[in-house]
């Protein structure tokens, strides 16, 4: 189940959000908070998934808020659910998986919810995660993904994608996906640049196999590769830098 906490100092809006989230599948909504110190104290609490934060919370930044919450679990989902749309290059800073503005819509609820359950693994982490990602410095084009029982060796160009998920980290190739409990930073630091980029909080994309990037809401896009299905998500100031690099 992906637990999903909301926080708005309006009780209504609190209902009509938690109305929304739970008719869908996979979704519960754990907690409930109107302040940013409550919010604090529950998120240590309950652990959510995913949050969706208002950006005045009775005049306290739910900017700030994020910042505090992404702190304590990276790999936190914020969808910012607010009537200042203003805020939306702020919020986007801090890598928002979205941002919704009121009076909501219920469809657009709903693809962001599913865009979450196709990137979320509800049941937990998978069993027998590699544990460590090394590569040494004399197999510059290698990344090492190394485990209990096997060692996994790939070659860096044939990396798509690297997504971080619940738990564990997911490595995308055009004919398999490997998992590790290493960080996506660290990861990063391996990959040394060059044609990767870190686009968005929980991915990580080799340039060089994209295909199409079509926008996802106004402050977001949604990158499309060769060789694969599999997509991810690109914030407006990953999306210039890409501009800037074929321009």
């Amino acid at each position: 189940m992906i637990k999903v906490m909301l926080i708005d100092d309006e009780p209504e809006i609190r209902r009509l959000l938690e109305r929304m989230v739970e008719k869908q599948p996979d979704y519960q909504v754990v907690s409930q908070s109107g302040d940013f110190s409550g919010a604090v104290v529950d998120f240590t609490k309950y652990r959510p998934d995913v949050v969706f934060m208002d950006i005045d919370l009775k005049g306290e930044s739910g900017l700030e808020c994020a910042r505090v919450l992404t702190e304590l679990n990276p790999d936190l989902k914020v969808i910012f659910a607010t009537a200042h749309s203003e805020f939306m290059a702020g919020a986007f800073e801090i890598y928002a998986f979205d941002y919704l503005v009121k009076p909501f819509n219920m469809e657009r609820v709903v693809r962001t919810l599913d865009r979450i359950r196709s990137s979320v693994k509800a049941d937990g982490a998978p069993e027998s995660l590699p544990d460590k990602v090394s590569r040494p410095q004399h197999y510059k084009n290698k990344l090492f993904i190394r485990g209990k029982e096997q060692i996994c060796l790939l070659d860096t160009q044939e990396i798509i994608l690297v997504e971080r998920m619940e738990g564990y980290t997911s490595i995308v190739t055009g004919s398999e996906r490997y998992k590790t409990s290493i960080s996506l930073t660290d990861i990063e630091e391996k990959l040394g640049g060059g044609e990767f980029m870190r686009c968005h909080k929980s991915y990580i994309i080799n340039v060089s196999k994209i295909v199409r990037i079509e926008p996802y809401g106004r402050w977001t896009w949604v990158v499309r590769f060769k060789d694969t299905d599999e997509t991810a998500l690109m914030t407006a100031r990953s999306y210039e830098e890409i501009k800037k690099m074929f321009a």
